[in-house]
């Protein structure tokens, strides 16, 4: 007799690893510093705009999440058909290489970098292709580069670098896309972009990078907007790849609350300007902190710091843990910490003077 084992999911999910979060310990969590969030809650026009869509929820937003994408090609000075939204970039991405990735294509990316593009890629039946960070965490572009061959499909730049912090200069971007060839994908993550305090040549502005037909940015709402909770991120591309994008996202890929906070956020630059101008002064004094016990941090252009504790990295999480502090150990690599929370200093603070006394 036969015996059913029930449905078999595909071969290519089996051992697939979890994204990963962190717990809290053994007494109450004071500071969450391990998720990237920006700090507080909704406020001003943004909570107006989400909590007045909350009241007409029982409708639909509009398919495709059109208005969105319209006031952000308008932002970003391109055509409404170069944009798609969803809810996140992470989703954007799956997508992404849902249409463009088919079984044993290659996608090379840094490691260390976000965590869920290995797991996004080998969903879609492709192969992560890691290639090291130089010593100082940042991409090798050369290595990078040269890891490309007729497999490639897809290359990924996160640009500012999770969890590193690190970025890629601008010219040398530019230059690493024009090295490639065109029928590759290049695509940059820069959920962390508003925190970049660097000038943006034009060169390697979205619109001229959307304009080369085989480069794809992804941003998201989920970290200097704001609005994590609410789920809200965007593709720029060319008309072509985004069309591609839209073709596989469902027809309602925002919620109409999502779309409105993320619509009140656009219209209020002097909001994301303020809570940006505050992580970037916390980000500084928490790694001046961290310097003068010992600790440098790597100089980091997102809203967190990285250090590099090797083989302590894990001890050193759990000691804050047991401290109420939540932050992001990778181990045998480093700990990766928020900045923005004001009172992430002070816990910071008892942390390290326990640590540094060894």
């Amino acid at each position: 007799m036969t015996v059913s084992t029930g449905p078999v999911p595909r071969p290519e999910l089996s051992g697939l690893a979890a994204y990963s979060s962190v717990a809290p310990g053994p007494v109450p969590v004071r500071v969450r510093a391990s998720s990237n969030e920006a700090p507080g809650g909704l406020a001003g026009p943004v909570l107006d705009a989400a909590v007045a869509a909350v009241g007409g929820a029982s409708r639909y937003p509009l398919i495709g999440g059109g208005d969105l994408a319209a006031a952000l090609a308008s932002s970003l000075g391109v055509a409404a058909d170069a944009v798609a939204v969803a809810d996140g970039a992470l989703p954007l991405l799956d997508r992404l290489l849902l249409a463009y990735v088919r079984p044993g294509d290659e996608v090379v990316m840094a490691w260390r970098s976000y965590e869920a593009y290995p797991l996004s890629v080998q969903v879609a039946g492709g192969r992560p292709v890691g290639v090291p960070l130089t010593a100082d965490g940042a991409h090798d572009l050369p290595a990078m580069a040269a890891a490309v061959g007729p497999a490639t499909r897809i290359v990924l730049v996160c640009n500012p670098n999770n969890p590193t912090g690190t970025v890629v200069p601008w010219d040398a971007l530019v230059s690493f896309v024009d090295a490639l060839p065109p029928d590759v994908l290049v695509v940059l993550d820069e959920a962390y972009t508003e925190y970049d305090e660097r000038p943006r040549p034009d060169d390697a502005a979205v619109a001229a990078l959307a304009d080369r037909g085989n480069v794809v940015v992804l941003r998201t709402f989920s970290k200097a907007h704001g609005l994590a909770g609410l789920r809200a991120g965007y593709l720029v591309a060319s008309s072509a790849v985004a069309g591609a994008v839209r073709s596989v996202l469902p027809p309602f890929p925002v919620s109409s609350v999502a779309v409105a906070a993320a619509l009140a956020s656009l219209a209020h630059p002097d909001v994301l300007a303020d809570r940006v101008a505050g992580t970037r002064v916390e980000r500084s004094r928490v790694r001046a902190l961290l310097a003068a016990r010992g600790l440098p941090a790597l100089p980091s252009s997102a809203n967190f710091v990285w250090l590099p504790l090797a083989e302590r990295a894990v001890d050193f999480a759990d000691l804050c843990r047991a401290h109420g502090l939540l932050v992001r150990p990778f181990a045998g690599e480093g700990v990766r910490i928020t900045v923005g929370d004001p009172h992430l200093r002070a816990v910071l603070g008892e942390v390290l003077d326990v640590w540094c006394r060894g």
